[in-house]
C-alpha cells in the first residue's frame, strides 16, 4: 500500500503531528475491514492515535482509500475542536476520490511530481 499525506494534513495538528506509526496503523486496521466510518466514494473516516495518548485522544482523519494500492490523508481533526465534518466538505473529499482514482488514477510519475511540487508527502513504513 502506498500512503500519502497532503501539505494540510501534515500541518493539522502543529504541536504534536501524528505519528508515522499511528498513521500507518490506521492504513493497516482500514486493510483489515476495520474502518471507523464509510463515507462512500473512496473516502472513509479513521481515528489516528496521539502521542502517547491512544484511541480515547485520538484524531480523525479523513483518507481517500483505494483498495488497490493507494491511501490520501487530506484532512484531520480533534473530537474538542470539530465533532464531525459538514456535508459540503464530504462532497468534496468524494469528488478528489474520483479525481484521484477514477478520473485520472494518478500515475506514479504524477504522484512524483505531486511530491516534488509539496502538496504531497510519502508515508513511507521504513522511517
Amino acid at each position: 500500500m502506498q500512503i500519502y499525506k497532503n501539505a494540510w494534513f501534515t500541518r493539522f495538528a502543529p504541536k504534536e503531528k501524528p505519528s508515522v506509526q499511528a498513521i500507518l496503523d490506521a492504513v493497516d486496521r482500514a486493510q483489515h475491514g476495520l474502518i471507523d466510518a464509510n463515507l462512500g466514494g473512496g473516502v472513509i473516516k479513521q481515528r489516528i492515535a496521539r502521542n502517547g495518548q491512544g484511541e480515547s485522544g485520538s484524531y480523525r482523519s479523513v483518507v481517500l482509500l483505494r483498495k488497490s494500492g493507494k491511501a490520501f490523508f487530506v484532512y484531520g481533526f480533534s473530537k474538542s475542536a470539530q465533532h464531525n465534518i459538514q456535508d459540503d466538505e464530504l462532497a468534496q473529499f468524494k469528488q478528489s476520490a474520483k479525481i484521484l482514482f477514477v478520473l485520472s488514477d494518478l500515475s506514479d510519475d504524477q504522484i512524483s511530481q505531486l511530491i516534488k511540487n509539496r502538496e504531497f508527502e510519502e508515508v513511507s513504513r521504513n522511517g
